[in-house]
């Protein structure tokens, strides 16, 4: 790695606004200009999102993994026993590529959602942010964060809707919220 931090933070964007995602990336996009290596797991969102359309181009310094389905939020059903079981071991295989000393930023976008919807556990993230080196950077995203990851973060920034489209019946646009 041709690029070391001297200290890495753990930083959590939440809140019910825009743009916790969009942060997230930013910030690995900035550190890939330094030559940082990202790491980059994305729960719920298994289509092609542009982000990670967009980043293949910088593999060289961004590795993004998607995984699990979020349909059956919409169904109201509880997670499939096989969506658990991907995210536990998404969550696992994150852990061990940010031990590994080969990256500088770790992020686990949309993570507090994946609490949220049963899929982790608080504990099983919380066991991450334990073992985090002291060089690599962690960013933690989503909606609903458990209280518990305010007193272990070193930064928070919440987004807070104001005013939203959504509210008129906008849906998503690819290439502005996918």
């Amino acid at each position: 790695m041709p690029h070391k931090l001297n200290q890495g933070f753990v930083q959590i964007y939440t809140g019910n606004g825009k743009g916790k995602s969009t942060a997230a990336i930013g910030q690995v996009v900035r550190s890939a200009g330094h030559g940082l290596k990202s790491f980059v797991l994305m729960f719920m969102k298994d289509f092609p999102y542009g982000e990670a359309e967009s980043l293949k181009s910088m593999r060289e310094f961004i590795t993004i993994v998607q995984v699990g389905k979020d349909d059956y939020v919409f169904r109201r059903e509880l997670p499939p026993p096989e969506e658990i079981e991907n995210a536990k071991w998404a969550l696992d295989d994150a852990k061990q590529k940010m031990l590994s000393g080969n990256f500088n930023l770790i992020v686990l976008d949309e993570v507090f959602v994946a609490i949220y919807f049963g899929l982790i556990t608080e504990d099983e993230v919380l066991s991450v942010i334990k073992v985090k080196p002291t060089n690599v950077e962690l960013i933690l995203t989503g909606r609903y964060c458990p209280q518990k990851f305010y007193d272990v973060a070193d930064l928070i920034t919440e987004m807070k809707e104001i005013k939203h489209y959504y509210q008129n019946g906008i849906l998503a646009r690819k290439g502005i919220e996918s």
